[in-house]
């Protein structure tokens, strides 16, 4: 029970194929009290469905990333029902459909601002609301991809947000190193999950990865759980900073 008395709040679950849902689940069998986020109605239902497995008083609220009221709401609440917080998943990125189909050269002013308000804002929106409940430090993840740092046809915008949440991750580790808090990514080899899907060309790079990653193969999102875990457990006491790969060793390949 590596995280046995912890309180750990999750956003990004959207169904049963999330990387959050995976990562949520690692927590939760180790021992951490998990709360999460829905963003909209059309998800809730989902997320209701897939934490009833954590018993019926789980804490479950409604949150739009962009909106810094409904943040706030949502961490008064958790520092009413937890009193503290130890670990925040944040695995929030959007892009119009629009913007991940044509040309890079092509993403409207409004299709730029939203991705990097959605995908890389938001952590640090998120990490100003968490940082006064980590009392006894914690550990905050991320979720960022390979596009952050080459050019991966179709990501486009995409790419240029995650390069910017990664960024702001050692930029937050460095502001809250002295509360002992840490903040990583994890940057995923390619999953079949909802927000995948909407990438053109999604089904070529999963062959991609297999012929070309020298593991042979793609990461599965049970790998990437324990890869969360990790990063929330004692084990990565210090790390901090870091973008941690799991994409089956994809990224250290020239050709």
């Amino acid at each position: 029970m590596l995280l046995a008395g912890k309180h750990g709040l999750v956003f990004g679950v959207a169904n049963k194929r999330s990387i959050a849902w995976a990562i949520a689940q690692a927590w939760a069998r180790e021992g951490a009290t998990l709360a999460f986020t829905y963003q909209g109605e059309r998800l809730r239902e989902n997320v209701e469905d897939l934490v009833a497995a954590f018993g019926k008083d789980t804490l479950i609220l409604p949150c739009d990333v962009t909106k810094d009221e409904e943040i706030e709401q949502v961490f008064a609440q958790i520092g009413k029902s937890f009193g503290k917080l130890d670990l925040l998943l944040h695995s929030v990125a959007f892009a119009p459909r629009t913007a991940l189909e044509g040309a890079f050269v092509d993403t409207s002013r409004e299709a730029f601002k939203i991705a990097l308000d959605v995908s890389a804002y938001s952590l640090v929106a998120l990490a100003r609301q968490a940082a006064p409940l980590m009392l006894n430090g914690g550990s905050i993840v991320g979720m960022s991809y390979y596009g952050a740092r080459k050019v991966v046809p179709h990501y486009n915008v995409m790419g240029v947000a995650k390069a910017a949440l990664e960024a702001s991750t050692r930029y937050l580790a460095y502001d809250l190193g002295t509360k002992k808090i840490r903040v990583n990514c994890i940057s995923a080899g390619p999953v079949n999950t909802l927000a995948a899907r909407g990438i053109a060309g999604f089904g070529e790079m999963l062959k991609h990865y297999e012929e070309h990653a020298p593991l042979h193969r793609n990461v599965t999102a049970e790998e990437l759980g324990a890869t969360g875990l990790f990063l929330a457990s004692d084990g990565a006491a210090a790390i901090t900073g870091q973008v941690i790969y799991a994409d089956c060793g994809y990224q250290i390949m020239g050709m």
